[in-house]
């Protein structure tokens, strides 16, 4: 849509004494008469070109109609000109057209190069200003000669305009700033926030975009490729050296460079065996040293705490690399692909997941999606975004499948967004986003809110570590043994905590002794909440309704006889941890434990290394791990009864550790327990 401004600008002029066709490909013009010449009267009223219009040089005559194109919702290029500085006459005559001006020239097929195929904005306008050099008593300027303002398109909105690649500028102090920012290895996304907060600007209001910075920071590389990669495999060969179970994968080209490269730890194999299950695979970020597109594969454990499987680095971003990538990554785990995977929107990425996980459920991050809200809305929603995005959260928590598409409606409506073509893609995508399509398959909590931010949080930590390429996968295991060490404490604290019973229902203890601390407090909310729930036995199960309510509700099935039940709202399928309304029918037949499988292991008072030796190693020293793993357990339960049990057990316990570690470690020991375990 045009603006009012731009429509009455819709004009088109010419020099009555140059009597021939608008055609831009006109390469001669009669030069006009003082006569017929219109003066400039220099003043800021002249906002629309007009024949006879005076400019000093052609410089400014360019920078007075790009100024006019962006009020008017376009930009402009300089296309053709007349005669050459310092032969003859010298320059005499310069056209400035419509940015779409023109056609796309067909580019000669080459074989031994990529063709990027992109798409050509050029449909053949007709807009342009042309101006000719003027001499009258010895001193030269320069007229408009000609101008139309008739374009064969829409017009940008004020707020779009400037996305246009000509408005978009990066100045030398911003150019400072960003390779100062590179230098600290934190990523592109971190220093368009940064600088919004710098320049006090709303958030996409910057005058340049993140494909811009990008493309600054390759103009600026002066490490060498080639170097780099030798380098880089050296140190992952030293690492395989060092450790074993370090796996690694690459590929090179014709000509014996890197091409892709992925890897992954042995702490990250081992936790992948439990809470694989849900994994998000980050494409969205890049190694700012070399501008390599860069994958990291990550989920959640069992404390709730962001756990990594592996990365990888990427020549390019399309179909065959990814498909190389998670083929790689499957080989480090055995062949097991994960549940569910969780990407940002990549139409190579959902393919080749589709080729090499066909088992396997794709859906994309909210926090990816949500990211862009500011870039995408901000500027078109102005004083209503945050009332907008509050709107947004709720539709996508909802459980309903017809309510989101009846509120979506509604959305579209209440703020005029019928022809916002991102919302368009939203909604053409919202069986891969929004939680009323999804509630039937396991994300292990990540589609939250919380998790998002925390998996975010935990994914930037690697990108700090970017400095050379050679050094990047020894700093991402420093990264992980922190993290794991993090999470170990974390764990501990968790354990630690004094665990309050709200409800007194056996069920409720029982599932306190087995689930992790945060395991644990996400059901016991839904233990909390079942009592507010009235249950009416039917012919084929339960209807649970919330006692205020007189329509409605959630169906249960139960099969007393084979310990299963599963309800319609599908929570138990989305989180692992029973809903209010199963667990409402449990109580109602007089059940006392919650059965086995529906306290899954992913979510137990476990360690990923006794599950590891126990589900592939049955011994001796296997079982006294386990028994050990039991009595810490009970240990931990009893001491944190009371503030006077707790501090005996502290106390004693680390006493206990400080003898511990004045033993030897035997060689059998070494190699029966795993690297984590001698860090503890």
């Amino acid at each position: 849509m045009m603006s009012e401004e731009a429509g009455q600008m819709l004009v088109v002029y010419d020099d009555p004494s140059d009597q021939r066709s608008l055609s831009l490909d006109d390469t001669s013009s009669t030069e006009e008469s003082p006569d017929e010449t219109r003066l400039s009267l220099e003043t800021t009223n002249d906002v629309v070109p007009y024949i006879g219009q005076r400019f000093p040089t052609h410089d400014a005559a360019y920078e007075f109609y790009s100024e006019f194109a962006k009020r008017c919702g376009f930009s402009i290029r300089r296309h053709r000109t007349e005669g050459k500085d310092g032969v003859g006459k010298g320059l005499t005559r310069r056209y400035f057209v419509c940015h779409r001006a023109g056609n796309t020239p067909i580019k000669a097929a080459n074989e031994t190069k990529p063709q990027r195929n992109r798409k050509s904005s050029r449909c053949g306008c007709q807009a342009y200003m042309r101006i000719s050099k003027v001499t009258e008593l010895g001193a030269p300027e320069w007229r408009v000669t000609g101008f139309a303002n008739h374009h064969n398109h829409e017009l940008l909105e004020p707020n779009q305009v400037r996305f246009l690649p000509a408005y978009r500028t990066i100045s030398d102090t911003d150019k400072s700033r960003i390779l100062m920012f590179a230098k600290t290895g934190i990523s592109v996304q971190q220093m368009m926030r940064l600088m919004e907060l710098e320049k006090c600007v709303e958030p996409g209001y910057l005058p340049f975009t993140e494909k811009d910075v990008r493309n600054l920071l390759q103009s600026f590389r002066k490490l060498d490729p080639e170097d780099e990669s030798v380098d880089l495999l050296r140190m992952c060969r030293n690492i395989k050296e060092k450790d074993p179970n370090f796996k690694f994968e690459y590929t090179l080209d014709p000509n014996n460079r890197l091409e892709n490269i992925a890897w992954s730890y042995a702490s990250s194999v081992q936790a992948y065996e439990i809470f694989g299950d849900a994994v998000v695979f980050d494409t969205t970020h890049r190694l700012t040293a070399l501008d390599m597109p860069l994958g990291i594969w990550v989920g959640v454990n069992n404390y709730g705490v962001p756990c990594f499987f592996g990365c990888t680095l990427l020549r390019e971003e399309n179909l065959r690399s990814l498909s190389w990538a998670l083929k790689a990554f499957l080989g480090f785990m055995d062949g097991k692909p994960p549940q569910t995977i969780l990407t940002d929107q990549n139409m190579c990425l959902k393919e080749a997941i589709a080729m090499e996980m066909p088992a396997t459920k794709h859906a994309l991050c909210i926090w990816m999606i949500v990211v862009k809200f500011p870039s995408w809305f901000n500027a078109v929603l102005g004083e209503r975004y945050n009332e907008w995005k509050a709107e947004f959260y709720r539709l996508y928590n909802l459980e309903s499948i017809e309510d989101f598409e009846l509120g979506w409606r509604d959305l579209v409506n209440s703020f005029g967004l019928h022809t916002n073509r991102h919302i368009a893609n939203l909604f053409a995508l919202r069986t891969q986003w929004a939680l009323p399509y999804l509630r039937s398959h396991f994300f292990a909590g990540m589609t939250t809110t919380g998790h998002s931010k925390a998996i975010n949080s935990f994914i930037q930590r690697f990108l700090s570590a970017q400095t050379r390429l050679a050094h990047f996968v020894e700093q991402v295991a420093v990264a992980v043994d922190f993290k794991d060490q993090a999470a170990e404490q974390q764990t501990m604290q968790q354990n630690l905590q004094n665990i309050c019973l709200k409800t007194g229902a056996p069920m409720e203890s029982h599932a306190a002794s087995v689930l992790t601390p945060f395991a644990f407090s996400k059901l016991q909310e839904q233990l909390v909440l079942a009592a507010h729930y009235a249950s009416f036995q039917m012919e084929d199960g339960f209807l649970i309704r919330h006692h205020t309510k007189l329509e409605g509700g959630r169906k249960v099935y139960w099969v007393p006889q084979e310990g299963i039940i599963s309800c319609s709202c599908h929570q138990f399928e989305f989180s692992g941890i029973l809903c209010c309304h199963a667990l409402r029918v449990l109580s109602t037949g007089n059940c006392f434990q919650i059965p086995d499988r529906y306290l899954p292991i992913r979510w137990r008072r476990i360690s990923t290394h006794s599950v590891k030796h126990l589900q592939t190693s049955p011994s001796d020293h296997t079982e006294r791990i386990q028994l050990l793993q039991s009595m810490v357990s009970s240990l931990v339960t009893e001491s944190a009864k009371s503030k006077e049990r707790l501090d005996l057990a502290t106390e004693q316990v680390s006493f206990l550790v400080s003898r511990i570690r004045q033993h030897p470690v035997s060689s059998q020991g070494l190699k029966d327990i795993s690297p984590i375990h001698r860090n503890l």
